[in-house]
């Protein structure tokens, strides 16, 4: 029997045929690359982010200052004809009083007043110019035109719900019959190719005065409300933010 010592090469030899043989600091050098990689994948899912939301912000912020501009310019063109009416909620409201207006105690129909009816004509053709001029009609949702009553009851048929959405359509329907062929309010639509325009009635429940002790007071919340609200991001927009999130 011959005995042979080891030599260095048949070391070598055995290392090099061991397909399973790694060093420590091989494995270190590897996690520390898949490391780095994720690394810089997550900041590119976070700056996107980070991009998305900042884009978001910008077209809220935009939506709102044209939304503002538009009801200032309807403010003003209606002053200018004499017809005074308020701005609310911040900037989100035009308020048409009721000594505008005139309804009659529990009723919902337009006074017959020519002077009266001009007033709501000329209200309803500046919304349509103001929204219409550069097509800022883009940054809105919806426009509600919403009726309200002071806190008597009223003896009609469903109430103040019932008188408060009534005189809100009175208004509506006015703009459907008498504004010109080219200002068809009806005929606008939003981003979403919705109806732009919506009819509501709030009753007693939104009061412009809290305490009513007065006529004063019931007049200030016998009153239409016209509501600007402005488009906002979708939930896609939304979930494209989240999902990196998520992942983490």
């Amino acid at each position: 029997m011959i005995n042979r010592a080891k030599t260095k090469n048949d070391t070598t030899r055995g290392d090099e045929e061991n397909p399973y043989w790694i060093s420590f600091s091989d494995i270190m050098a590897g996690l520390l690359i898949i490391f780095i990689l994720a690394s810089l994948v997550l900041i590119v899912e976070l700056l996107e982010t980070r991009e998305q939301v900042d884009r978001n912000i910008a077209s809220i912020i935009e939506a709102e200052e044209a939304r503002g501009a538009i009801l200032r310019e309807i403010q003003d063109e209606l002053e200018k004809r004499n017809i005074l009416v308020e701005i609310s909620d911040n900037e989100s409201v035009l308020r048409i009083p009721d000594d505008l207006l005139a309804f009659e105690t529990d009723r919902y129909r337009i006074p017959p007043s020519q002077k009266i009816r001009d007033i709501v004509h000329e209200i309803g053709r500046v919304i349509y110019e103001r929204i219409t001029h550069e097509e800022r009609w883009k940054y809105l949702d919806t426009i509600f035109v919403e009726g309200h009553t002071d806190s008597r009851r009223s003896y009609r048929e469903m109430g103040n719900w019932g008188l408060s959405a009534y005189r809100a359509i009175s208004i509506w329907n006015y703009w459907l019959e008498n504004l010109p062929g080219d200002m068809r309010l009806e005929n606008l639509v939003n981003q979403e190719n919705e109806k732009l325009f919506s009819v509501s009635g709030y009753a007693e429940t939104r009061p412009a005065v809290e305490k009513q002790l007065t006529e004063a007071d019931w007049v200030k919340n016998r009153r239409i409300d016209i509501r600007f609200t402005i488009r906002k991001p979708d939930k896609e927009d939304f979930r494209k933010v989240i999902r990196p999130v998520e992942g983490m």
